[in-house]
């Protein structure tokens, strides 16, 4: 049994290393065919290097494995996984998301079914920890979208600043984009970019909106093409706009406290089987390994999870309120 293990972790680890050291040759690889093309097409005005520069400008590497870059390209699925990676602020590829999934996946599900033999114990684990990348994503996610929304009062009332001592609403957001905090000042910057390289400033805001889904900050965009069709002072509209926001924040804070023993609960009725679980079999291997080597053990595990994961989902489901 440790020979196979020690195998496992070799054959793991050199198939990480291999991976690693096709993304360092690729990456550096494609950043020399690039700026071979774009020294070429400065050095001789031809077309036909032009549209090479073109041609890497739109060209998106989802991963820098070719053919799983290939196959990404065709599905409806990269796109996602590349806005959700966006929105979290993590430099990685569509493709290394899904490779560290599957390796997530398949290791410890290997690893269980070695050690107990039951196959969907064994998946079952196997997809809980598969997923636990596209958790991380989506906490890194969450938590910047919370950034964002605490630092938009203030971004606000820059604007309504500037507003006010008479500058325009493009200087305005060009004030939030250089004096601001992250993350909210990159969004800013880039819709500011957007607008000041030719596109209209509905257009700009909306794709603001898009890669931050905050309804904050809908509000305050709708509430600014509103002012932009119909007129209007705007300082006063996005001065009563950062009030909303702020009484909007201060009562979710509290309903988070009012649900804080919910959640605890929620956490605490969902982790206690797991964590008792293994520290019984660390205690007494034998009387722990009869859950997963006879029938009615399988049975009891199989319908504790799905009544520990019902429990859980209906506990976030009560301490979840909208504001």
């Amino acid at each position: 049994m440790l020979l196979i293990l020690v195998l496992v972790f070799l054959s793991v680890f050199v198939v990480f290393a291999l991976l690693l050291a096709a993304y360092g040759a690729g990456a550096s690889d494609q950043a020399k065919q690039v700026l071979s093309n774009l020294d070429a097409a400065l050095a001789s005005g031809k077309p036909e290097l032009r549209d090479q520069i073109v041609d890497i400008r739109k060209d998106d590497l989802l991963s820098a494995i070719p053919w799983i870059n290939r196959w990404l390209l065709k599905i409806e699925l990269a796109p996602r996984l590349r806005t959700l990676l966006y929105q979290a602020d993590l430099k990685w590829t569509a493709g290394g998301l899904l490779l560290m999934c599957a390796a997530s996946f398949s290791v410890p599900a290997y690893l269980l079914y070695l050690r107990t033999g039951v196959i969907i114990f064994a998946l079952l684990i196997g997809l809980l920890l598969g997923f636990a990348p596209m958790a991380l994503v989506l906490f890194k996610r969450s938590q910047r979208f919370l950034r964002i929304e605490q630092q938009l009062p203030e971004a606000l009332d820059l604007m309504v600043s500037a507003l006010r001592a008479g500058h325009s609403l493009v200087s305005a957001l060009r004030l939030v984009a250089h004096e601001s905090p992250e993350p909210i000042s990159g969004e800013f910057r880039i819709a500011f970019d957007e607008q000041n390289y030719g596109l209209e400033l509905r257009t700009a805001l909306d794709n603001m909106v898009n890669r931050v889904p905050l309804q904050d900050l809908r509000i305050v965009v709708t509430a600014i093409l509103i002012q932009k069709e119909s007129g209007g002072n705007l300082a006063e509209v996005l001065d009563k706009a950062s009030q909303l926001i702020r009484e909007r924040f201060q009562l979710k804070r509290q309903v988070r406290v009012h649900t804080a023993q919910g959640r605890l609960t929620g956490w605490i009725l969902s982790l206690l089987p797991v964590v008792l679980g293994v520290a019984l079999y660390l205690v007494s291997p034998n009387t722990m390994s009869i859950l997963w080597t006879r029938s009615i053990g399988i049975k009891l595990l199989y319908t504790s999870a799905v009544m520990t994961i019902t429990g859980a989902l209906i506990i976030r489901k009560i301490v979840n309120m909208e504001v």
